[in-house]
C-alpha cells in the first residue's frame, strides 16, 4: 500500500513530485488549521513540517499511523523529541539543505556590522561624507570564538578559512574534530581569546537564554556578536545591557527572542524599539538558511533521507 505523507507549511513546488519518484504521495496543505490538522493526521503516515507546527503530545496521540516526521530545515525546537521518539516515529531534517546559504548570509552579517557597511550606506544616501566615522575592523587580525560545530558551524567555519583570521570552536558534544585551521578548544578558553562569538547551536531547555548576561561576562575582552541560531538562547534585555556598558561592541542579529512582533507585550516591544535604534547592530529577518537554491535543496535532501528510511521496505 502506497505510503500518504501531509504536508502543513509552505514548501518549494517540488515537494510533491520529489515524494512521488520514492512512490510515497505527498498531500499538500500550507494552509491548515490546527483543528483540521488533528482531524485528519490519523490517516497518514509521514508528516512534513518547517517552522510554524507545534509537534506535541497532542498531535502525535492522534497520528496513530505516523512513521516519519520531516522537517524541511535544521532546528527540531517545534518537536517533542522525546515523546515522538517514545512513540517509534522517526524524525528526519535537513540541514544539509541550507547550511551553505546560513554560512553566507552570516559572513554577510558579519562584515557588515565589522565594516559600518548599513550605517554608512543610510549617511550617504543623507548626504553625509564621513570616512572616519565609518572606519572598519579586518578580521584577519581577529579571534572567531564559535560555539556548536554541526553542519552550521562547520559551513561558517569554511568561509572564515579565506580571511586569515584565527578560529576556537567549542562544543560540548563533540570531541577530536580540531585541525589545523580550527582549534578545538574549552569554554574558558573562548572566553579567553576571542574578539567575535558566533553562535550555531539548536535550541533547547539546556540552551534557552543559556548566552545570557552573565555568560557574556565571563569573555575577558569586549566582544562582538553574532546570532544565526536561534533567538532564545540569547535574552533581549540582556543583549541591551550588554551593549550599555560596552562589554558587546556591536551585535549581528538573524534572529530575535521574539520573532511574532503581533504578539509582543508593551515591555517587549519597548525593548525592541531601544534594540532597533542601536547603530552598531545589524539585523535581517530570520533568512539565513532561506535562499531560493536552499528552498528547493532542502526538499531534495529531506527526500533522500524518507527514501533511505523506507528502502527495506520497498515502499511501493
Amino acid at each position: 500500500m502506497q505510503k500518504r505523507f501531509l504536508i502543513v507549511d509552505d514548501m518549494h513546488q517540488s515537494i510533491c513530485a520529489l515524494l512521488a519518484e520514492i512512490g510515497i504521495e505527498g498531500d499538500y496543505k500550507p494552509e491548515i488549521s490546527r483543528e483540521e490538522l488533528l482531524s485528519i493526521i490519523g490517516g497518514y503516515e509521514g508528516l512534513l513540517i518547517r517552522s510554524k507546527t507545534d509537534v506535541n503530545q497532542e498531535l502525535i496521540d492522534a497520528a496513530v499511523k505516523l512513521e516519519v516526521i520531516g522537517r524541511a530545515g535544521a532546528g527540531l525546537d517545534r518537536i517533542d523529541v522525546q515523546y515522538v521518539e517514545s512513540k517509534g516515529i522517526e524524525i528526519l531534517n535537513a540541514p544539509e539543505g541550507n547550511r551553505d546559504a546560513l554560512a553566507e548570509h552570516a559572513m554577510g552579517l558579519l562584515l557588515s556590522m565589522l565594516n559600518n557597511i548599513l550605517k554608512a550606506d543610510a549617511e550617504v544616501r543623507n548626504w553625509i561624507w564621513d570616512r572616519e566615522g565609518n572606519r572598519g575592523e579586518e578580521l584577519s587580525d581577529k579571534t572567531i570564538g564559535i560555539i556548536g560545530y554541526g553542519y552550521m558551524g562547520q559551513a561558517f567555519v569554511q568561509r572564515l578559512r579565506a580571511f586569515d583570521c584565527r578560529v576556537l570552536v567549542y562544543d560540548k558534544y563533540k570531541k577530536g574534530f580540531g585541525t589545523k585551521n580550527v582549534e578545538e578548544v574549552s569554554l574558558n578558553k573562548l572566553f579567553d581569546k576571542a574578539d567575535i562569538l558566533s553562535l550555531h547551536i539548536p535550541l533547547n531547555e539546556e540552551t534557552r537564554a543559556w548566552v545570557n548576561k552573565e555568560f557574556i561576562q565571563n569573555f575577558r575582552k569586549d566582544i562582538y556578536l553574532l546570532n544565526t541560531a536561534r533567538g532564545e538562547i540569547l535574552p533581549t534585555k540582556d543583549l541591551l545591557e550588554l551593549l550599555d556598558i560596552g562589554k558587546i561592541k556591536g551585535a549581528a542579529l538573524d534572529v530575535l527572542d521574539k520573532e511574532k512582533f503581533d504578539k509582543l507585550t508593551e515591555e517587549e516591544r519597548n525593548q525592541f524599539m531601544n534594540l532597533f535604534s542601536r547603530k552598531n547592530v545589524v539585523f535581517s529577518p530570520h533568512v539565513g538558511g532561506w535562499t531560493f537554491s536552499s528552498y528547493k535543496r532542502i526538499n531534495e535532501v529531506l527526500v533522500g533521507k524518507i527514501a533511505a528510511h523506507y528502502l527495506p521496505e520497498r515502499i511501493i
